[in-house]
């Protein structure tokens, strides 16, 4: 807050200059003036905001320096400076928009306590205007989001927003009523900036981007969450595709940033405003998709018709087999090969994406389900639900990643206290790989166990021996398949680990008493 000093004496100037700890204060002395003539014409530049000055000065005096001083700057507060004989003078000058006097022969703390009430009234202005210019930002934010999201529905509301639009150069200056005008083309640009790091810095940047964005470009924006929206005059030329990539380019290395931004189609009326937010926003949900740095409308993203929604079979095998082995490692470089996958390819939309990742989240938790469920156990409580939700802006690696491993380590804390919990492994193990062939010497590798020590164990915990199990089960597989599908009976034997369909059919109606064929069609009866 600085202070300027006018007074034809020296000694005056000297004095309050130096009597006084101004900077203490939070006040800046500004060179004292020896005129009011001087004052004035430094006054436009330096602009002080606490004027002390004497009434009685060679030339122009006091109050006439007041009068001036209260055009130019109408917020300036003004001290006067008085003698005693001209103590009536100087009560009459409060009346001229003076905000106080004090005698020449004040005592410093008398001075100070002026400087200070002073300082407090321009502050108590601020902050009043601040209040005023945020509740107006609010109300002009309400009606934008309005006016994009539904429109507006009265015509007070429309006449501040076209007073705002041509405020700022987005439509052009007109006295017609707004429900008559036309107005000129404008479309809608969201945006969002990244390279300042997460939290405050985040929002330093996008504000920022906004001030930049507003100062460069005929248009009004809102700053909402993660992004910037804005509504902007269509001017070819000015702020066409072309245009509008070399500010953002000029943005981008001003800032140091990265800017992704996604424009909607030109419009020629307020209700055409709405449909442009739409594609705009659709255009945006695709940022990490298309890179994060550009300029995109829809006809960049036409040619995107979505990829694949589910993993496969094989896939949710490769995810089962390495949740078994508790391999972290092996599990975060499965996770980012899957993902990266999805994210490159061409042809996925932000809808795609979500669904892929999920139906991996949900194999993992059928897998464990399933793990459980064979040893008798319940899910943790503090087992995740199964819900992933794709972000762009997010780390979908690390999420998916984070979940799986969650799944993985609940699993294996479950049976880690049962007795015999490498039998329970192996049982998982094999219900998850029937479709291969399963040695006895190959389950007892993958619990670490000797094959002659590991079988008199099974048998004894599960009551069959290692054959007798395996076959058992890929009977139970064989039979839930084939009441639950029309697979051919060639394949349900591939899934079940048989080569031979005739086998398999012999086995087959040795452990069900009909053959495949049979049972299907009694299932379906």
């Amino acid at each position: 807050m600085r202070v300027l000093i006018v007074d034809d004496e020296a000694v005056i100037r000297r004095g309050l200059s130096t009597v006084i700890d101004w900077r203490e204060l939070g006040m800046e002395l500004l060179k004292p003036a020896s005129s009011a003539e001087e004052a004035l014409s430094r006054i436009p530049q330096e602009k002080p905001h606490v004027l002390l000055t004497d009434i009685r000065m060679g030339g122009m005096d006091g109050i006439e320096l007041a009068r001036q001083v209260k055009e130019l700057l109408p917020d300036t507060e003004i001290v006067i400076l008085t003698g005693y004989d001209d103590f009536a003078y100087a009560q009459a000058a409060l009346r001229e928009g003076v905000s106080d006097y004090l005698l020449k022969t004040s005592r410093p703390e008398e001075i100070i306590k002026a400087a200070v009430k002073a300082k407090q009234r321009i502050w108590k202005k601020w902050e009043s205007l601040k209040q005023e210019s945020m509740q107006t930002a609010a109300l002009r934010n309400q009606l934008l989001e309005r006016l994009l999201a539904q429109g507006l529905g009265h015509d007070s509301e429309e006449e501040q927003v076209r007073s705002w639009f041509v405020q700022n150069g987005v439509q052009p200056d007109s006295r017609e009523d707004i429900s008559s005008h036309e107005p000129s083309s404008m479309q809608v640009m969201v945006l969002s900036a990244f390279g300042w790091g997460e939290g405050p810095f985040a929002g330093l940047l996008l504000g920022a981007a906004e001030n930049m964005l507003f100062e460069l470009l005929p248009c009004v924006t809102m700053l909402k969450q993660d992004r910037i929206m804005l509504v902007l005059r269509f001017e070819p030329g000015l702020t066409d595709r072309s245009a509008l990539k070399s500010v953002l380019v000029r943005v981008s290395q001003t800032l140091k940033c990265q800017l992704f931004a996604a424009l909607g189609s030109a419009v020629s009326d307020y209700t055409g405003l709405r449909q442009a937010f739409r594609e705009a926003e659709h255009v945006f949900s695709f940022r990490g998709l298309m890179g994060n740095t550009g300029l995109f409308t829809l006809e960049d993203i036409q040619a995107r018709k979505g990829g694949r929604t589910f993993c496969s079979q094989k896939e949710e095998g490769e995810l089962a087999a390495i949740l078994m082995s508790n391999n972290a490692t092996e599990l975060r470089h499965w996770v980012n090969q899957k993902v990266r996958g999805q994210l490159e390819d061409p042809a996925v939309t932000p809808k795609t994406v979500q669904a892929f990742l999920q139906s991996i989240v949900h194999s993992g938790h059928r897998w464990l389900d399933r793990g459980l469920s064979t040893q008798g156990l319940e899910q943790p409580e503090q087992t995740p639900h199964p819900v992933y939700t794709y972000e762009p802006e997010g780390h979908p690696e690390e999420d998916v990643f984070r979940l799986l491993s969650s799944l993985m380590t609940a699993f294996h804390q479950s049976i880690a206290d049962t007795r015999f919990s490498y039998i329970h492994k192996s049982i998982v193990y094999i219900r998850e790989n029937l479709d291969q062939n399963l040695t006895l010497q190959q389950v007892a590798r993958f619990v670490h166990l000797n094959p002659n020590h590991f079988s008199e164990v099974f048998k004894r915990e599960t009551g069959l021996n290692y054959i007798e199990f395996v076959t058992q089960e890929r009977m139970r597989k064989a039979q839930e398949i084939l009441q639950g599908s029309q697979t051919k009976i060639g394949d349900v034997a591939n899934l079940v680990g048989y080569e031979d369909i005739k086998y398999f059919s012999q086995q087959f109606k040795k452990h069900t008493g009909r053959t495949p064929s049979e049972f299907r069609q009694s299932s379906k009866g």
